[in-house]
């Protein structure tokens, strides 16, 4: 039995680092609205957990082949199931405290990782790791003219002054652009210094970082073995607004080579795939297993090949699980008025001679 499950919540767990976590309203309304999302990469007979199977069986139709046969299941039906599997393979959008406790309840406790292996999973989901472990490595393999840098500071009184105008400051575990603010101006420095303050308390530390012009993100997406290699899934290139994701382009990944290349050539994003597959797989050797994106940003004139690791599945996996046309780009979106609602749409725009991305 395999069983899927959508916790768009997991960085804000991962942040609060408690076992018994409640996410916020409006994470609980994204993982209600979209809890049919694994059904996108599924298989024929996997599980999906949801919280009212009719309403997302509803929901789901309109994708039609786009998804798998999956059942979906409420927390009652894995009461039951988890007696009659001997074994279960689990799969969450990431793993936390707050999925473990959810599936503990269910009688699914012992197909988690343990405690050790999730307090792993945070320390290595710290922007702070990325920053010391993954960024420096590679940033010294590629020729590539390269930008990035970041220091942790674990006291109030480290906070840069206004002499060092601009820079951001981010917390260490924060989710969708949360927990990250723009200093631009001395009057802004001041009116963040509480907020700076509260999150070195509640979690030992922040990021600091410069402030880069951005062009535009991009994002790679990885999934780590058991057998400790690790496989690049395909490019990602996505839209934010106000720091917020809005959309994948879906295209084939020649395209998308096509469309970076106008900033980055086609063999440095090769070798830049390649770099994080051979660090990565030694950095991650017994500690983590599963799906990952890196979230890079190409400024006027180099590349930042490490802004973020998102140590989960993310919106970039989803828009690689949707069989993509030779000459028909769609967007992937999601929408939210009364609810959140994923939208994919074909698109006329030639992306190829089009920067929006």
């Amino acid at each position: 039995m395999k069983l899927h499950i959508f916790n768009p919540e997991h960085d804000i767990a991962l942040a609060a680092d408690v076992r018994r976590f409640t996410a916020p309203l409006a994470a609980r309304q994204l993982r209600r609205d979209l809890a049919f999302l694994p059904a996108l990469w599924a298989d024929d007979g996997d599980f999906v957990l949801v919280e009212d199977v009719e309403e997302t069986v509803r929901q789901s139709k309109s994708f039609g082949t786009l998804m798998a046969k999956a059942r979906f299941v409420s927390s009652d039906d894995l009461r039951r199931l988890s007696q009659q599997f001997s074994e279960v393979e689990i799969e969450p959008w990431g793993w936390d405290f707050g999925v473990v406790e959810t599936l503990s309840k269910a009688g699914l406790g012992r197909f988690c990782p343990s405690a050790e292996q999730i307090r792993t999973i945070r320390e290595l989901s710290s922007r702070r790791w990325a920053a010391e472990h993954l960024l420096p490595a590679l940033r010294s393999r590629l020729s590539f003219k390269t930008v990035g840098v970041s220091r942790y500071i674990s006291r109030a009184s480290e906070l840069p002054s206004a002499a060092e105008i601009p820079f951001v400051l981010k917390s260490p575990w924060s989710s969708s652009g949360r927990g990250i603010r723009y200093v631009f101006d001395p009057k802004q420095l001041e009116r963040n210094l509480s907020w700076a303050r509260r999150v070195v308390g509640q979690q030992g530390g922040m990021m600091v970082e410069p402030f880069y012009e951005k062009v535009t993100d991009f994002a790679m997406e990885f999934e780590a073995k058991a057998d400790k290699s690790v496989v690049f899934k395909g490019l990602s290139l996505f839209l934010t607004k106000n720091g917020a994701y809005t959309g994948n382009l879906i295209a084939s990944e020649r395209e998308k080579q096509k469309i970076l290349s106008e900033w980055v050539p086609v063999e440095i994003q090769t070798r830049l795939s390649e770099a994080i597959c051979s660090i990565v797989s030694e950095e991650f050797s017994g500690r983590y297993i599963g799906p990952f994106g890196i979230d890079m940003m190409i400024t006027n004139d180099s590349l930042h090949p490490c802004v973020e690791l998102n140590l989960r599945r993310t919106m970039g996996h989803v828009a690689l699980s949707i069989p993509c046309e030779k000459f028909a780009p769609k967007i992937m979106s999601i929408d939210y008025t009364d609810r959140h609602r994923l939208q994919i749409i074909r698109s006329n725009e030639n992306f190829v001679n089009n920067s929006s991305f």
